[in-house]
C-alpha cells in the first residue's frame, strides 16, 4: 500500500513537473497623453514609419512597444490637449498617471511643487545619456540640476504657404521659392497684391478661442528685436515701442481684411487645406500631415506647399519662439519593476526620435538632427536653422500657459478693436504681473 501511494505521489510530481510554468502577471503602468485620438487609423498599427500626424505617430509607437514587450502593459490614457487641468485633478486626488506628456515650460510647475520624479537615476538604469539630448532639449527638462523629462522635440510657430495661391499672386522667386517680406511695409503690400490676384486673405489665423498664436508672434519679434520683456523673470515689460508696432501690423492686416477672421483652431486648419488663403500661421507639429497631403490630388495644396519660419519683418536677428514636450514620471508609490518598466519605456521612446520627428517637430536627440535622414525629411532645409536660434522662456518664469494665454487674449482684444493697443498691452502687463506676484 506504502509502494503504491508512493508511485501515484511520484507520478503526480513528474506530471506537473511536465506542466509549462505559468507567466508572470506583466507589469503595468499607466502612460497619459494629449496629441489627440485616432485608433480609427492607427489603434493596431505597430509599423511606425507608416503612420503620418503626432497622433498617429505617438499611437504607432505605443502599439510597437507593448508589441516588443509582452512583459509590460500599458495602459493609455488620451486626454484633450493640454490635459494640464485633468493631470492637477489626478495628482491631488493621488491616483495620477505613471508616465505623462508634458510641456517642458509647464514642467517647473509641477516640479517646483514636488509632484515629478526626477528621472536622472532612471534613465541611467535604461541605458539613456542625456548628453545625447539637444542643448535645447537637454535645457528644457533640466530644473535645479535634475532631469524632470525625457524631450522629445522642440517646436516653434512657422509660415505655412500655399504655393499654388502664391504662384498665381505673382510671389515666386525664379528658383520656385516663395517671395517673403523682408520689412513690415512690404508684408502689407504682398498681402494687398495677394489678395487682388487671387480674391483670397493672405494670412489665414486662429482667432477665435485661441490665444497661443499672437502670444507666438509677438514673443518671436519681440526676440528678433533683442527687445527683453522678460529680463526679470518675475516681471514682464510689454508696452514698449516694439509692441506696439508689432500688434499695429497685426490690426492693420485685420482692419483691411488681409486675413480670415472668426476662426478657430480647427476651422483654421481645414480652412487652409481648402484654400482659404494663402498663410496658415501654426506650429512644426503639422507639417508632416500638409506634406502629405500635397502629396495627394485634387486638393488646395495639392503640388503646392512650402513652409518658412517666420521672416524678421522688423529687422533683427532670427530668433523664434520654442518649447518642447517631454515624457515625465510623476511622483507616486510604484514598484522596482513599475520604474524599470518606465525606464525602458523611455528609452524606446529616445531610440525612436527620428520617427517623431516626421511630425515636423524638431528632434530632441542631437544624433537624429545631425543625420543625413532627417535632413532628407521634406522641408527640413529651410526650418532646421531654427534649432540653433529657437529660444524658450526662461525656466524660471512660472505659469509659462497661463503668461502666454493672458498675454494672447489681450494681444487679440487690441487687434479687433475691443481695445486700444496702449490699454491692452497695459492690461497684459498688469495681469501677468499679478500672477507671478501671487
Amino acid at each position: 500500500m506504502k509502494i503504491g501511494m508512493r508511485n501515484i505521489l511520484l507520478a503526480a510530481t513528474l506530471t506537473m513537473a511536465s506542466w509549462p510554468a505559468l507567466a508572470a502577471d506583466p507589469v503595468e503602468i499607466t502612460v497619459q497623453r494629449f496629441f489627440g485620438a485616432c485608433d480609427a487609423d492607427w489603434g493596431t498599427n505597430t509599423d511606425v514609419s507608416k503612420a503620418v500626424g503626432e497622433c498617429g505617430i505617438i499611437t504607432s509607437q505605443i502599439n510597437k512597444f507593448v508589441a516588443d514587450n509582452p512583459d509590460i502593459k500599458i495602459n493609455v490614457n488620451t486626454v484633450e490637449w493640454p490635459g494640464y487641468d485633468q493631470l492637477t485633478a489626478q495628482l491631488a486626488s493621488g491616483e495620477p498617471p505613471d508616465v505623462v506628456t508634458i510641456h517642458q515650460s509647464v514642467l517647473s510647475d509641477y516640479q517646483s511643487k514636488g509632484l515629478l520624479e526626477p528621472l536622472d537615476p532612471v534613465l541611467k538604469a535604461a541605458g539613456v545619456d542625456s548628453s545625447t539630448f539637444t542643448a535645447a532639449g537637454r535645457e528644457g527638462v533640466t530644473k535645479d540640476g535634475q532631469i524632470f523629462g525625457l524631450p522629445i522635440d522642440s517646436h516653434t510657430m512657422l509660415w505655412h504657404i500655399n504655393m499654388n495661391y502664391f504662384r498665381k499672386a505673382g510671389l515666386v522667386n525664379d528658383d520656385g521659392t516663395p517671395v517673403l517680406p523682408k520689412t513690415a511695409d512690404e508684408l502689407l503690400a504682398q498681402a494687398k497684391q495677394f489678395k487682388e490676384k487671387t480674391g483670397k486673405p493672405y494670412l489665414v489665423q486662429s482667432m477665435a478661442n485661441e490665444k497661443g498664436a499672437f502670444y507666438r508672434a509677438l514673443y518671436i519679434y519681440l526676440t528678433q528685436m533683442k527687445s527683453d520683456f522678460f529680463a526679470d523673470p518675475t516681471h514682464v515689460k510689454l508696452n514698449t515701442p516694439e509692441a506696439k508696432k508689432i500688434v499695429q501690423l497685426f490690426k492693420d492686416i485685420y482692419d483691411q481684411d488681409l486675413t480670415t477672421k472668426d476662426q478657430d483652431y480647427a476651422a483654421s486648419l481645414s480652412g487652409f487645406t481648402k484654400g482659404d488663403g494663402g498663410i496658415l500661421l501654426n506650429g512644426t507639429w503639422v507639417v508632416g500631415d500638409f506634406d502629405a497631403l500635397s502629396k495627394e490630388a485634387d486638393n488646395a495644396l495639392t503640388n503646392g506647399y512650402a513652409v518658412y519660419p517666420y521672416p524678421p519683418v522688423f529687422g533683427g536677428e532670427p530668433a523664434y519662439w520654442s518649447d518642447g514636450h517631454s515624457w515625465a514620471m510623476t511622483k507616486k508609490d510604484r514598484t522596482p519593476e513599475q520604474v524599470a518598466a518606465i525606464g525602458k519605456f523611455l528609452k524606446f521612446m529616445a531610440n525612436h526620435n527620428f520617427d517623431w520627428a516626421r511630425t515636423g517637430h524638431l528632434p530632441a536627440q542631437q544624433a537624429v538632427i545631425d543625420s543625413a535622414e532627417f535632413k532628407a525629411l521634406p522641408h527640413r532645409t529651410t526650418i532646421l536653422s531654427i534649432a540653433n536660434v529657437a529660444k524658450p522662456l526662461p525656466a524660471q518664469v512660472r505659469h509659462q500657459f497661463a503668461v502666454n494665454d493672458i498675454i494672447g487674449e489681450e494681444i487679440a482684444s487690441a487687434i479687433t478693436g475691443q481695445k486700444e493697443i496702449d490699454a491692452a498691452l497695459t492690461d497684459a502687463e498688469t495681469r501677468v504681473n499679478d500672477l507671478l506676484a501671487n
